[in-house]
């Protein structure tokens, strides 16, 4: 390995090509007279198995385009150690994730704005989701129809969808065909973000069609970033690995930071922004005390309900099956429908646990495969499954270095279960999606109940969250924006205290939103682009 440094600039370097930095990058150089560099430490996102839906379960168990970290022992959950996958691809998450298009509630950003950070309520950033948006199915003022993003209905033509909807009116709950319309609450079908059947990425949507076309956009994979590099308080460029080699990129204009909620704050760190004394415990020279880099840390917690069922129409391992996935992988070769085309978890929606709420604290997730610890454990036959995940947790985490080596990943602790009142929140959603999947027209189908047929008292719920509840992939917070002694960013997105410095991912939001965090992600990446063109 050789230590010669390389050196160029550019105006603006964007660190990350997941769901944020795709998109910031790619409305960044649509400006001509602007040179932007992104820099992603994974490789390409345009392949089968990115752009192929089903193929999900071949990167999310494994370290096939993620990274595949893994928490500290989680003391609410028995000391058990969490499994996060994050995207290491371009595209980030949005090119590994189950693609389910949701913005979250109206009051998650008006008490963002509520907090100080003026520009950022529902009104304020409604535009920019719609900016994004290419929605194929949906046409009215909550919606986007020429946007890079696109989102589409599912093309599975699978009849669970229609027993799921079934069993959501004989259990009592509202059915909603829009939760990013005009009301949240009820149980549906998700709309996802594909194209004719693939999966459309953040980089698929805003970097790939411009790609060698033009000539102010460079994107550079296999790159590592090691650390911002400064001159006194002010980001004037970045160190990365690539190749063997260590190269440095000056930024004429900005740093911006899109590494996501783990790296992000990770990297501030190496780059010696963060609490002094953490910093200096690694031997880290203090750029500038921060001490809320890492703090915040927002995750939603999750439990999945499994049952065994005999339904070839549920994806699973079985000689049937066999058969079955043949001609359903012919099928989507000639006509890109069927089960290839499905992002697992088709069905869901948002509940309320206690009627006085002025919005959902659960979420469905329901897959039409039977998900056993990230999928990483495989049972034979078929079945299907549902999340059930809180949706603003009072539990509160934090991600710090292990060492000052940007090789070595980051210490992450969600804190899972760690407030009480989430632990209860989470039994009285329990409850509700237990209800749901003994309605008749899921029960009927249900061979056998593989986690959960013995559990019946509270002390019993609480005892199987403590033994199963983990991630579902959306850690948020690390960054904050506010105008607080713990923010890290100001509404503007710029880093306290240093200049030229960004940061522009889901790490930023102050508080956790209700739903799945990857189109906000690429709204806030809307909005910065549109802050940055304005000279805010």
């Amino acid at each position: 390995m050789t230590s010669s440094i390389e050196e160029n600039s550019v105006d603006y370097i964007v660190i990350g090509g997941g769901s944020s930095g795709c998109a910031l990058a790619g409305r960044l150089s649509e400006d001509a007279s602007t040179s932007v560099t992104l820099l992603e430490a994974g490789g390409n996102g345009d392949t089968w198995i990115v752009n192929t839906p089903a193929a999900v379960v071949l990167m999310v168990p494994q370290t096939l385009n993620s990274w595949g970290f893994e928490t500290v022992p989680q003391k609410g959950l028995n000391g058990r150690l969490g499994y996060q996958p994050r995207g290491k691809v371009l595209g980030g998450s949005s090119s590994i994730n189950a693609m389910a298009y949701i913005r979250g509630h109206k009051s998650d950003y008006d008490e963002w704005a509520a907090l100080g950070n003026t520009g950022w309520s529902f009104q304020d950033v409604l535009p920019y989701f719609r900016k994004s948006e290419k929605n194929h199915a949906i046409t009215d003022e909550w919606h986007g129809n020429d946007g890079p993003l696109s989102v589409s209905n599912l093309r599975t033509d699978n009849p669970f969808q229609q027993h799921y909807l079934k069993a959501a009116e004989q259990a009592g709950y509202p059915v909603n065909n829009d939760f990013n319309g005009a009301e949240q609450e009820g149980l549906g079908t998700y709309q996802v973000t594909q194209i004719d059947g693939e999966r459309c990425s953040s980089y698929r949507a805003y970097l790939l069609p411009h790609m060698g076309k033009r000539p102010n956009l460079s994107v550079e994979t296999g790159a590592m970033t090691q650390r911002v590099l400064f001159e006194g308080k002010r980001a004037v460029g970045v160190e990365y690995r690539q190749g063997g080699q260590l190269k440095k990129i000056m930024a004429r204009r900005e740093v911006i930071l899109c590494a996501g909620a783990f790296q992000s704050p990770q990297l501030l760190m190496l780059s010696g922004i963060g609490d002094s004394a953490e910093l200096q415990k690694h031997g880290i020279p203090v750029v500038h005390h921060l001490p809320g880099v890492g703090k915040n840390l927002k995750d939603h917690p999750d439990f999945i309900f499994g049952y065994k069922s005999d339904d070839l129409n549920l994806l699973g391992l079985s000689l049937k099956g066999g058969v079955s996935l043949f001609k359903e992988i012919m099928r989507y070769r000639r006509e890109r429908r069927g089960m290839i085309s499905s992002n697992f978890a088709e069905c869901g929606g948002f509940l309320k646990t206690r009627p006085e709420l002025k919005a959902p604290d659960i979420q469905l997730h329901f897959v039409i495969a039977l998900v056993d610890d990230h999928a990483r454990k495989l049972h034979m036959g078929h079945g299907f499954s549902c999340h059930v995940c809180l949706l603003r947790p009072k539990s509160s985490g934090t991600v710090t270095l292990k060492d000052a080596n940007p090789e070595t990943p980051p210490l992450i602790d969600p804190n899972f279960l760690g407030h009480p009142d989430d632990v209860e929140d989470l039994v009285a959603g329990y409850r509700m999606t237990d209800r749901l999947m003994k309605a008749p027209a899921l029960a009927r189908y249900i061979t056998r109940d593989l986690f959960t047929a013995d559990v019946k008292t509270d002390e019993e719920i609480r005892t199987i969250l403590r033994q199963r509840v983990d991630t579902v992939y959306h850690p948020v917070g690390t960054c904050k924006m506010g105008v607080d002694e713990m923010a890290v960013v100001d509404p503007a997105l710029k880093v306290h205290g240093v200049e030229s410095l960004r940061v522009v991912d889901a790490s930023i939001m102050p508080t956790i939103i209700g739903g799945n965090t990857n189109a906000p992600a690429i709204m806030i990446a809307e909005k910065a682009a549109d802050m940055i063109r304005q000279g805010l």
